[in-house]
Order: C-alpha cells, then sequence, then structure tokens
C-alpha cells in the first residue's frame, strides 16, 4: 500500500529594497496564491456593501432645512422635541436642522405648539437689546418694530387668522399744520385653509390697529388677505351689490344649516347633501297716498249776519244813555192777529212779517271733505322666492321607497317655510354617491401624490439590489466554484483522509484495496457524495442494480 502525501514547493522571493516600485510591490501582494483566492470573495463582498449603501441612500427619503442659522440653545430644544415625537432628524453641514420631506409639516406644526424656535426675539423684546448711545432715528425704528410685531400678535391670535405682518407708516410731527400728516397703516393677514373674516371681524381688526397708534383713523387702516383679496373698505367703495351678495349668502347659509340639522339626526353625517337658492328683495320702496271721501262733507267755518222787526210796534232803544234808559220795559201784552189782506189773482202773496223774527241773514260757509294721508315705507330683506335641492344617499342594493322620499320632502318644506305664493321649489332625490369624488374634486395627478414618490424609491432600490445580486454576485459565485473545481487536479478524488488521495471515481473496490480504515472510508464517501451528488445517486443506482441480478 502506498500512500502519496502532496508538498507544495513555494518560491521564496527574492528580498526588495525599501524604494522598489509601489506598483510592484501591489502586484506582487496579488499575485500570491491566497490573495488571488479571496479576490472574487471581496470583489462579491464590496457588492453587497455597494448595494446595501445604494438600498440605503435611496430609501432614505430626501431631506429638507427645518430651521436655519438658530443658535445652539434652540437647536437642542428643537431636537428634544423631535426626538421626544420620534421624529428623524439631523444637522446639516451648515448646521442647520434637517427632516425628511414626510415629516415636514409635522415637525413644523409640533414646534409651533410649542412655541420654538425662541431665539427671534419680537414685541417690545428689542427694545432691550438696543445698544446704548443709538440715535434717535434708531430707536424710533426699533420702537415701529416692536409695535409691529405686538400688533402681529395681537392680531394673529384671532382663530381664523394663521399668521399676519402689520407695517406702520407714523411720519415725523410737525408744528406747521400745512405740513401735518396722518398716520397709516397696512396689515396682511394669512388665513386659516377654508377659513374667511367676516366684516365684523375686519371691523374689528381696523379698529384694534387705529387705536394702537396715536392719531390714526380707522379709514387709514387697510386689510389685505394671502390671495391679495382687499378685505377692509370704505363707505365709498363699498356698493350695494356687495351687500346684497352678503345678505343673500347669509340667508342660504341659515336655511342650509337648518336643513343640516334636520337631516343629520334622520340620515346620519355625509348621507345627504343640501344646496340652496334664496332670491332676497333688498330693494326699498316708500309710497305716499291720499283719498278724499266723496259723499260726505264736513263745515270747516261759518260767518254771516241777520235782521228781524221789533216786536209790539216798540221802537228801538234810544235816546241819551241815563237812569230811563236802563228802565225795564214795560210788560208785554197779547194783541189778536189782524186779517191779511187778500191777495190779487196773479200776484204772490207777501207774508207779513212777524214781530221778533229773522227777516233776511248773509252767512258765508266753507266745507271740507273727508281725507286719508298714508305713508307705506316696506323694508329690504324679504325674500322673494327660494329653490331647495336634497340629494339623499342611496345604499347600493336598497333603494328608498316613495313613502319616505315623500316624508322627507315635507320635513324640508316645514323646515325652510316653504311658500306657494312665492313660487318656492323643493326637490328632493335619492342617488348613488360617487366614491372617487374626493379624488375628482382634488384633481392631484398621482404621480406627484406623496405616496408614488416612497415607491418609487423603494421598488428603484429594490431593482439595483436584484441587479447587483443577479449580475455581480452570482457570476462571482459561479466563479468561485468553477475555480474550486479546477484547481484539483484530474485523477484526484474529492476527498481525502489524513493526507491520502484516492482516484476518482470512488468504487467499492477502491475502497476495499486502499488499506483505509473504516472511518477514513466513510469520510471519503461523505466527501465524495457531498461535492458530487448527482454522481453519488448514480453509483447507488448501480449498486441496487447489482445487487438485483
Amino acid at each position: 500500500m502506498s500512500n502519496a502525501i502532496a508538498t507544495t514547493d513555494a518560491p521564496v522571493p527574492a528580498p526588495r529594497s525599501g524604494m522598489a516600485n509601489p506598483l510592484r510591490q501591489m502586484g506582487d501582494i496579488f499575485a500570491q496564491p491566497a490573495v488571488k483566492r479571496s479576490l472574487p470573495l471581496v470583489f462579491m463582498l464590496g457588492l453587497i456593501a455597494a448595494a446595501a449603501l445604494a438600498w440605503m441612500a435611496l430609501s432614505t427619503p430626501p431631506q429638507r432645512v427645518l430651521f436655519a442659522n438658530l443658535p445652539e440653545s434652540d437647536k437642542a430644544a428643537v431636537a428634544q422635541a423631535l426626538d421626544a415625537a420620534n421624529i428623524a432628524n439631523g444637522i446639516d453641514g451648515s448646521g442647520s436642522i434637517t427632516v425628511s420631506e414626510d415629516n415636514y409639516h409635522k415637525a413644523r406644526m409640533l414646534l409651533a405648539g410649542q412655541d420654538l424656535p425662541k431665539a427671534a426675539p419680537g414685541g417690545y423684546a428689542l427694545l432691550d437689546n438696543l445698544p446704548m448711545g443709538a440715535s434717535r432715528a434708531v430707536e424710533g425704528e426699533r420702537l415701529r418694530q416692536a409695535r409691529e410685531t405686538e400688533l402681529a400678535r395681537s392680531i394673529g391670535a384671532i382663530d381664523t387668522v394663521a399668521e399676519a405682518r402689520v407695517h406702520l407708516a407714523t411720519p415725523e410731527a410737525s408744528v406747521f399744520v400745512r405740513d401735518k400728516a396722518e398716520p397709516s397703516a397696512s396689515v396682511i393677514v394669512k388665513l386659516q385653509p377654508g377659513r374667511s373674516l367676516s366684516d365684523a371681524q375686519v371691523r374689528s381688526i381696523v379698529n384694534l390697529v387705529a387705536s394702537s397708534v396715536p392719531g390714526m383713523k380707522p379709514d387709514a387702516v387697510t386689510i389685505v388677505d394671502q390671495m391679495g383679496a382687499l378685505l377692509s373698505k370704505s363707505g365709498q367703495e363699498s356698493s350695494a351689490g356687495d351687500a346684497r351678495i352678503d345678505f343673500q349668502n347669509r340667508v342660504e347659509d341659515k336655511v342650509r344649516q337648518q336643513l343640516v340639522q334636520l337631516l343629520t339626526p334622520l340620515l346620519g353625517a355625509g348621507n345627504f347633501s343640501a344646496e340652496v337658492q334664496a332670491e332676497v328683495d333688498l330693494d326699498e320702496s316708500q309710497a305716499t297716498r291720499e283719498s278724499y271721501d266723496k259723499e260726505g262733507t264736513v263745515v270747516r267755518a261759518e260767518q254771516g249776519n241777520w235782521t228781524g222787526a221789533p216786536r209790539d210796534g216798540a221802537s228801538a232803544p234810544g235816546g241819551i244813555p241815563g237812569a230811563l234808559s236802563n228802565v225795564p220795559p214795560p210788560p208785554s201784552t197779547a194783541v189778536a192777529p189782524t186779517a191779511a189782506t187778500p191777495a190779487q189773482p196773479g200776484q204772490p202773496a207777501t207774508p207779513a212779517a212777524a214781530p221778533g223774527m229773522k227777516q233776511s241773514d248773509s252767512f258765508t260757509r266753507s266745507y271740507s271733505n273727508g281725507r286719508e294721508v298714508s305713508v307705506t315705507r316696506n323694508m329690504p330683506g324679504s325674500i322673494k322666492r327660494l329653490s331647495v335641492a336634497v340629494l339623499l344617499r342611496e345604499e347600493p342594493g336598497k333603494p328608498r321607497g316613495t313613502v319616505e322620499i315623500r316624508q322627507i320632502d315635507e320635513l324640508v318644506k316645514a323646515t325652510v317655510g316653504f311658500n306657494t305664493a312665492r313660487q318656492d321649489q323643493v326637490t328632493v332625490v335619492s342617488r348613488k354617491f360617487s366614491t372617487n369624488a374626493d379624488a375628482a374634486v382634488a384633481g392631484i395627478p398621482f404621480y406627484e401624490t406623496p405616496w408614488f414618490a416612497m415607491v418609487a424609491r423603494n421598488v428603484t432600490a429594490l431593482v439595483i439590489a436584484l441587479l447587483v445580486l443577479l449580475l455581480g454576485v452570482r457570476p462571482l459565485a459561479r466563479a468561485l466554484m468553477r475555480r474550486r473545481d479546477d484547481t484539483r487536479a484530474p485523477g484526484v478524488p474529492m476527498g481525502s483522509a489524513d493526507g491520502v488521495q484516492m482516484p476518482t471515481p470512488v468504487s467499492p473496490q477502491m475502497l476495499a484495496g486502499s488499506g483505509l480504515s473504516l472511518g477514513d472510508r466513510v469520510g471519503l464517501v461523505r466527501d465524495f457524495t457531498r461535492d458530487n451528488p448527482a454522481r453519488a445517486a448514480l453509483a447507488v443506482r448501480d449498486m441496487i442494480r447489482t445487487e438485483g441480478q
């Protein structure tokens, strides 16, 4: 029995001087067998590390500067608040705090709720940092800036206002009346999304600013929103059309709110939609009417005189006033009337004048007919016509009945004050609601949504990692396996035991005549089976066939 011992005679490298070419030294190092065998593995590890770095770089969302040029105290406070809220943050090379693009607005809202950062002084705190020896102009500018900041904070305390800025124009005081200029102010407000300032709130802001500056009149205050719309309007600028539209909107909102309060407990929130169109009469009319009573007359004034004959032929009182003139007249005696002379034919009878009777009169009378004066004044604000449309949500497969729709129609009419004389119109319809209504209203392309950018980053990183594994790591692994197979000399078995090598393929005759122990032969078969599973399976099959024959 002969044992073949493999020996390797490696050439001893000649000593090299320290001034040798470094490239040649590197070449000699890479030329060594151990280094050559490890190069594919190192290259494969480098590709895996590059794929990991690419994944980390692409999977990490882009960073956005949250605050720049902050002092160290504010940086520490901001970073502590973000860490407490589990918001990843960092500091770039310029010292600015950065967060991911997805968490930018969340971080801003969080810090705004905690009143961070506090570095920028505002309000009357600016006067504390006023340097010594400042000129009068600098003091005046600092005082004006402090007033502007304080006014902006006061206006920002309103719920509807998100941010506010105030600009004051205060001219220098002059002793000459001609050169005297009135102060003015400009206010720009940034409103909350979906909110608007009412007329009362605008007037409040105008009066607040005008009252905070000495000598400023409310007409000198101008308020503009973030869209550039002028909110403060004087009496000349406000038109009747704006007042009509505003009053109509208030009437419609009132009716719509009544419908929401009525239908929400009945149908549930989001199961109906109501719209109201009101035609409001804002025309102010005044009428005056006079009427007379043509049948009845009333004596307004009467003036006149009358004359009559004396009684018993007595003469009228006369003479010199004295004692006799004051004597009462003698008692009267009844005298029988004498027969009148018969009237001649063709002549009218002349009535005899009765003693003491009226003979003639002369009167002037003024009559006035009945008169009625009526003044009618119609105040604006009445509703000329009301149109209401209610859309009910219909569940799939559960249509609403006619009786239910009729009942809801009656409830709506009773709520809005339906009047047939005004030709009001109320329509109630039940239909299915569209599921993509929000997407249609938004109108944002899908490639501009935040989720699309996140999915694109993750898919790109995954594709790059797969390409590195398939095009880099897999070919290198195959090359390593092939190189390992090629390094074995032909005719030498896959396994060895105690330095003894057997020719390949391994057969029972070889194992029996090799003089190896049982453990060595088992190890040799195990190594051969592990390195050549297909050939081992074929050998087992041949052995089974041989025994069967």
